[in-house]
């Protein structure tokens, strides 16, 4: 159970980070640029750390995956991003593809 705690938080530590280099408004902002660093810092250390007992291509893919829904929807929420269907059908279709690549039995130690 710990890989997956790591990897959740791993995610939200990407999801932060992402958030603050829009907010950093081209690394002219203090406190939001040194969120950037220390978040993708943090995040790619858990996610070696993850990298011990989970696969690559499934740890990815949900990093990944769950980042970009994620980051998607704060964009939108927080900084009045643009958000058309078309966007909505593709982040289903992420969350569609994370869920299919755990019900798959994709991940084996």
């Amino acid at each position: 159970m710990k890989p997956y705690l790591l990897l959740g938080i791993s995610i939200a530590l990407e999801i932060m980070a992402t958030s603050a280099l829009r907010a950093s408004e081209g690394f002219s902002r203090l406190v939001p640029s040194v969120v950037v660093l220390v978040g993708y810092c943090s995040a790619f250390y858990l996610m070696s750390q993850v990298l011990k007992a989970l696969p690559l291509g499934f740890t990815y893919a949900v990093w990944s995956g769950v980042g970009t829904a994620c980051t998607a929807m704060i964009g939108w929420w927080f900084f009045r991003d643009a958000f058309h269907w078309g966007a909505v059908a593709g982040i289903a279709l992420i969350i569609a593809g994370v869920v299919v690549l755990n019900l798959s039995g994709a991940v084996r130690h």
